[in-house]
């Protein structure tokens, strides 16, 4: 459930090439380390470490800090049910190293689920503490990022300018047509890959990542779908299992559409307790509504306003729709609120005619930044296939465990949450899964006996995985510790600038002490003038 524009509704599927290429492969690994069956065509590869280009890490350079940054790759069977089948899939990873002598790996993951990770160890760049003997891994799952991919041929998004508040019967089928093309797409363009893009084969692949670094444990800091991750390699392989935090956490012990339709409410929440309150308190700057309620409705007016007239900003094109998806994907962090009260301001200019050429050309940069053109709607497949992520964000929940309903129930989840959530409650018959043809596999039961205590870190505002599903999942799972950030809404916690957090987080990471349930405060709002 990371930051992106496809973050808040279940995004699309893939389909692809495997992988070519094989890694050079070394001295057998030691005999302890390799004590899972793993066939040693796997087993005994050597993983390359070399100076990450910035085609490596998708095209980005690594931030100052990061500098030092490798990568590698590995091959992995195409199915862990039957690995010597000689089919194989490709996995990308990075690894920062440790300042001072390595003894243990942190393995993280940012989630998604799906969402790729070779460039995410530069988030604990700056945990001195931490990297003093620990080296930093990332990896992108298998099919997303510079793994073997998938693709949903582009589909996801398909409709994507219907507006899900339009309930007439022929708008809601044009939106549920659009999302049953997609799911297909999905499933047609994956081949023969697509079933093979689950959990538990994610969770081989880490295993085969653990036995190639040569540790006996991994540690983990996984973020809201990696807690997913997380907690699912804890419960299959407890005696491998070192020191996990699980932050911002979906509510891993039940099933994707469970803690999924959480989101409505938690979005809500967030939009209406911290941010429209926020920019009530600096209505001399935005004008926006000097209460919150007076800032809901001048938004209510400017949606309203799309409705009726979408604006093109230099052939792009702004939707109510649009709109709604620019301000859930602003809501991860409190850092974006001034950027979402500019973008606000400038889409209410725009609308009654008073927007500078300043505002526009700022406007157009914001709107390309979450929407991509696809053509006419509402069913158009552009040519561009590179939706690995999209792809794997769907394709991952639908596999796995029951997802039930169907248009009907979609239609009528959809009609009970936008009274009380509509910021998301509407866009909610949105469902890829209810659509799905592939027969998803059995959820294992995650209960956390026999796993070590992880460590659980949860904000109370969290919009994507809200703290009662964080909850339930604590109270669920067995000697799992519960860190909650009050007064904080950000999702991902660790490491992002929260002393208090980071000093239990790391007492647990690197010297071992597991910690009682406890509340500790949250960062304050930012200050838009500062």
């Amino acid at each position: 459930m990371t930051r992106t524009r496809w973050a808040v509704v279940i995004p699309a599927l893939a389909g692809t090439l495997l992988a070519t290429g094989t890694p050079a492969m070394a001295a057998p690994a030691e005999p302890a380390l390799n004590s899972t069956g793993i066939p040693d065509r796997y087993a005994y590869q050597t993983l390359n470490w070399h100076t990450c280009t910035s085609d490596e890490l998708s095209g980005q350079a690594p931030p100052a800090g990061a500098e030092g940054i490798v990568c590698a790759t590995y091959l992995s069977p195409r199915d862990w049910s039957a690995p010597d089948q000689g089919i194989d899939v490709t996995i990308a990873v990075s690894r920062l190293k440790a300042t001072g002598a390595a003894t243990e790996s942190t393995i993280v993951n940012p989630g998604g689920p799906g969402a790729p990770g070779r460039m995410f160890p530069t988030r604990l760049r700056n945990q001195t503490r931490l990297r003093e003997h620990q080296d930093v891994v990332g990896f992108d799952p298998r099919g997303t990022g510079k793994s073997t991919n998938i693709t949903c041929g582009g589909a996801v998004g398909t409709g994507k300018d219907l507006d899900p508040r339009d309930r007439s019967r022929e708008n809601l089928k044009l939106i549920l047509d659009a999302t049953e093309y997609a799911a297909d797409s999905c499933q047609v363009k994956s081949g023969d890959l697509g079933p093979f893009i689950n959990t538990r084969q994610t969770v081989g692949d880490i295993d085969l990542l653990r036995v190639l670094l040569k540790r006996q444990k991994i540690n983990w800091v996984g973020y809201s779908a990696g807690t997913w991750l997380g907690a699912h390699y804890a419960q299959e392989f407890p005696d491998r299992t070192g020191k996990f935090v699980l932050d911002s956490n979906t509510e891993f012990t039940t099933t994707w559409q469970k803690s999924f339709d959480w989101q409505p409410m938690g979005f809500e929440r967030r939009w209406r307790e911290d941010f429209l309150p926020w920019i009530a308190k600096y209505d001399s700057r935005y004008h926006f509504g000097t209460t919150a309620e007076l800032a809901r409705q001048t938004y209510e007016q400017v949606r309203y306003a799309l409705t009726r007239n979408p604006v093109e900003v230099d052939g792009t094109k702004l939707s109510a729709n649009a709109l709604d998806s620019y301000i859930s994907s602003q809501l991860y962090g409190k850092k974006y609120f001034p950027e979402l009260a500019d973008y606000l301001v400038n889409v209410r200019n725009l609308t009654q005619g008073t927007a500078s050429a300043q505002q526009r050309t700022t406007l157009l940069e914001q709107v390309k930044a979450v929407t991509e053109a696809v053509g006419p709607q509402p069913l158009v497949v552009p040519s561009d296939y590179d939706d690995a992520y999209d792809a794997s964000f769907w394709t991952i929940p639908c596999n796995e465990g029951p997802w039930y309903g169907n248009r009907n129930t979609a239609v009528r989840q959809s009609a009970e949450l936008g009274p009380r959530y509509p910021l998301l409650g509407w866009g909610w018959l949105i469902q890829p899964c209810i659509f799905w043809k592939n027969k998803p596999e059995p959820l294992p039961v995650l209960d956390g006996r026999g796993v070590p205590p992880v460590l659980m870190v949860q904000s109370t505002h969290d919009p994507a995985t809200p703290i009662e599903g964080a909850e339930r999942a604590h109270r669920a799972f067995q000697g799992s510790r519960l860190i909650t950030v009050t007064g904080e809404g950000d999702h991902g916690i660790y490491a992002g600038g929260n002393a208090a957090v980071d000093k239990v987080v790391e007492d647990f990471l690197v010297a071992g002490v597991v910690p009682q349930d406890q509340t500790l405060p949250g960062m304050p709002l930012p200050d838009p003038g500062a």
